[in-house]
């Protein structure tokens, strides 16, 4: 190994005494790689001459920007809420929701209430230098609602919401809604020299509700009705997004009602990103 490294080690001196010697060019560069270290000699051709400019960068910091970049496979987790306005007493004068169901009753598992996201494919297009950017893509939004009430129950055609004591002691109680969502964003890319970088963006998605159901799980029995429930077909959201280098933060917050009737709530999501850029 010692008499290896020996033989590159003179291989190099004699590569750099004959570019020295060179007198036909006005300037010499020598570059050498090592590992994601590269270092760049320069001098004026000269044989005695000591003008000579050494350069070493780690090209692993910096890369090609492309004007259209793709990123595969992005997985988004995180957690899945709502803001609920609704107006209880009205939706039971409409026939909605039973009596007794209100607020509390429609109450969130904090920690079971989940949000994944599975893109697809998300692109990056340049406007400005690569700081300012158009960020669109297309993919799969799965928010799993688990209410803290384990009798909560929809009644089908029509919709209705009751209290029923046979979920009482459920292990599991989930309203899952499902959608086809296309994200649109202006990216604001603070290193565009970076591919984990820092920088932000912000816009809105559209989405298309293609399932809902609720799912029980009691005693090891499992329940599970498709229906829409009344749901909107389609989620307007803003959201958003914090690149923090290797940390990436999402968020989205609909701008409208989730239910056609009924029900006043707007769900938001939060959490991590799983990313390229």
């Amino acid at each position: 190994m010692k008499q290896a490294l020996l033989a590159i080690f003179a291989t190099g001196i004699a590569m750099c005494t004959y570019a020295q010697n060179d007198s036909t060019q006005k300037e010499k560069v020598d570059t050498i790689k090592i590992g994601g270290m590269v270092i760049i000699k320069k001098s004026d051709g000269k044989e005695h001459s000591s003008d000579k400019t050494i350069t070493i960068s780690n090209h692993h910091h910096s890369r090609k920007n492309e004007n259209i970049s793709t990123n595969w496979g992005i997985i988004d987790i995180g957690f899945a809420n709502y803001n609920d306005k609704t107006n209880y007493a009205q939706a039971q004068a409409d026939g909605f929701v039973a009596p007794g169901v209100g607020d509390d009753q429609f109450d969130l598992r904090t920690g079971k209430s989940v949000n994944v996201n599975l893109w697809f494919f998300m692109q990056r297009f340049n406007l400005v230098k690569h700081v300012v950017n158009l960020k669109y893509g297309l993919g799969l939004e799965l928010n799993n609602y688990h209410f803290d009430d384990q009798r909560v129950y929809f009644q089908e055609n029509p919709t209705k919401v009751v209290l029923d004591d046979r979920w009482k002691d459920a292990n599991k109680n989930k309203l899952a809604v499902d959608y086809l969502t296309v994200p649109l964003m202006l990216n604001f890319n603070f290193t565009p020299g970076r591919e984990s970088g820092f920088g932000f963006s912000a816009g809105i998605s559209a989405g298309y509700r293609y399932s809902a159901r609720q799912k029980i799980k009691i005693d090891g029995e499992r329940i599970k009705n498709h229906d829409d429930f009344n749901l909107e077909p389609w989620k307007l959201s803003y959201i958003g997004e914090v690149n923090l280098g290797p940390v990436k933060l999402y968020g989205s917050y609909a701008l409208d009602n989730m239910w056609e009737k009924g029900l006043n709530q707007r769900p938001y999501n939060f959490g991590l990103r799983f990313s390229r850029f």
